[in-house]
């Protein structure tokens, strides 16, 4: 390894480590509440290192933002590529959102479950990534809708994409904030995250589609290994 591997792995390492401190105190404190003196001693930095590598806290969310978001585009990507059949994508786009809402909970929480500060406006080079499937998530979600509905492989009565998109996000949001709210809380019991995942998935999308059945088959393959 030369030495411009090392400083490049060593700046990425506590890039991360700057990322992960900030995640967790803009979730138990609110993004407002929090300051780069605040971040920087919950990892045993000096303030100043953190501007080394964030021009302030605005640059520093949205980096966040950047990095949580696109690691949950990236788990999407071979579904845009390899699945022909809208339907099937919707079915397996629920399935990795909700692993991804088990596997990082607290990316989840900031990403879906936290309010975007109002004076944090996203970069112009943000802004033009809204529209494109490559990039965003619900833009994905909303093309794979219009390719259902152009298949009339929903109901009939379903005419807008948009309503379509939110009603499947919806579902799947709910459960996942179930379980990272309440997960081993004692007050309330909830049923196999794997289980409850698959359910909500097979009700909502059985509900919008014009032949349910389908939702069946890719109950089948998914339990049998080969919707993965």
């Amino acid at each position: 390894m030369t030495s411009t591997d090392r400083r490049t792995r060593e700046k990425a390492e506590v890039c991360g480590k700057i990322l992960a401190a900030a995640r967790s105190l803009f979730i138990q404190h609110g993004y407002e509440q929090v300051t780069m003196r605040q971040i920087a001693d919950a990892i045993e930095y000096t303030p100043g290192s953190l501007y080394v590598h964030f021009k302030d806290k605005r640059d520093l969310i949205l980096a966040l933002c950047r990095h949580d978001f696109g690691q949950f585009h990236e788990s999407l990507q071979s579904l845009l590529r390899d699945e022909p059949d809208p339907v099937t994508r919707i079915w397996k786009m629920g399935a990795r959102y909700m692993e991804f809402a088990r596997r990082h909970p607290r990316q989840y929480e900031l990403m879906f479950l936290t309010k975007c500060p109002a004076d944090v406006e996203p970069d112009p080079e943000d802004l033009a990534h809204i529209e494109d499937p490559n990039q965003n998530g619900y833009a994905f979600l909303i093309l794979c809708v219009h390719e259902a509905l152009n298949a009339q492989r929903l109901r009939p009565d379903l005419t807008d994409p948009l309503a379509v998109a939110q009603t499947l996000w919806g579902a799947l949001h709910g459960a996942a904030a179930l379980y990272i709210t309440f997960d081993n809380d004692p007050w309330v019991r909830l049923a196999p995250f794997e289980d409850a995942a698959r359910l909500a998935r097979a009700t909502v999308l059985r509900g919008l589609l014009r032949d349910p059945v389908a939702v069946d088959r890719l109950w089948d393959e998914e339990v049998s290994g080969g919707a993965r």
